[in-house]
């Protein structure tokens, strides 16, 4: 079975290695391909060698915000799901508008955050007759 590509935009490496924690314990396999900010994600994204199968994007990241990557990929196929900290909910509405599949806020604490993770994996990617991932 070919591993299920997830492309990651992220700037915080807790963030990073949190979200590679919690998609080790998939039941299928998975490849995570991680860009540090919204520049590199499109460059990376523009790749035909790139071919996720979900984005999950931070809004807040340097050199280009998540809403202008979003902006960016309008067109695309692929679901992206937003999965930030922010609370604004005008941010969380544009983002939608802007064809976000999904946001998700960042929980505090590793099992509620993987849970969250876990979700999301089951939400748009895991294969039709997969078991549920394990949750806490």
């Amino acid at each position: 079975m070919e591993p299920i590509e997830v492309f990651l935009a992220e700037d915080n490496p807790a963030d990073v290695l949190l979200i590679r924690v919690a998609l080790s314990e998939a039941p299928f396999p998975l490849k995570l391909v991680v860009a540090k900010d919204g520049e590199q994600a499109l460059k990376m994204l523009d790749s035909p060698d790139c071919r996720p199968q979900l984005i999950i994007l931070d809004l807040n990241m340097p050199r280009m915000d998540g809403q202008t990557v979003l902006q960016k990929c309008r067109k695309t196929k692929i679901p992206i799901v937003i999965f930030s900290s922010t609370q604004n909910p005008v941010e969380v509405h544009k983002a939608l508008a802007l064809g976000a599949r999904e946001y998700v806020q960042k929980p505090l604490g590793f099992e509620p955050y993987a849970d969250a993770v876990r979700g999301m994996i089951e939400r748009w990617v895991a294969p039709p007759h997969e078991p549920v991932l394990p949750t806490s």
